[in-house]
């Protein structure tokens, strides 16, 4: 981090003596560590609380764009049914046996469409119900704080 050799770490101790004595020198390194300590588990904190909201980020933009194809797919396969239905009747002088029996079997087929097309705007509905809200970053960057205050006030 600081690439501190040893003969560096010797002359701040001797500096140290000079300065501080030999009475007061270990308190002060125990008090300085301390202080580093701190400092290396704030910056920790913070670097773990960002990449967390990173994460929940990227989590948010992966479900927005699922929940966008499928809501596509919905739509694709809505019209697909609704297209089918689409009656194809031959325009004729007369009905006969097997164009009434087409006409029944295109009735069926629409009330089949029709039911499908229900449930895909049934399912289509619930997919956007469903759809998560964003969450505020504050609560929890208030609960990361509260856990923050809590490992420092365990040391002195």
């Amino acid at each position: 981090m600081l690439d501190i050799g040893f003969l560096e770490l010797m002359l701040i101790g001797v500096v140290g003596l000079l300065v501080l004595g030999p009475e007061r020198l270990p308190r002060a390194a125990r008090t300085t560590g301390l202080w580093i300590g701190k400092i290396k588990r704030t910056v920790s904190g913070m670097q773990r609380e960002i990449s967390a909201q990173l994460e929940a980020e990227e989590l948010r933009q992966t479900l927005k764009e699922q929940q966008k194809t499928l809501n596509d797919s919905l739509k694709k396969a809505k019209q697909d049914v609704e297209s089918i239905a689409e009656p194809t009747r031959s325009s004729g002088a007369a009905p006969t046996f097997s164009q009434a029996r087409q006409e029944t079997a295109e009735q069926e087929t629409q009330r089949r469409v029709a039911h499908a097309s229900a449930q895909l705007d049934d399912a289509l509905q619930e997919v956007n119900d469903t759809a998560p809200e964003p969450a505020s970053a504050k609560p929890v960057e208030a609960e990361s704080v509260k856990v923050t205050s809590q490992k420092d006030s365990n040391y002195p």
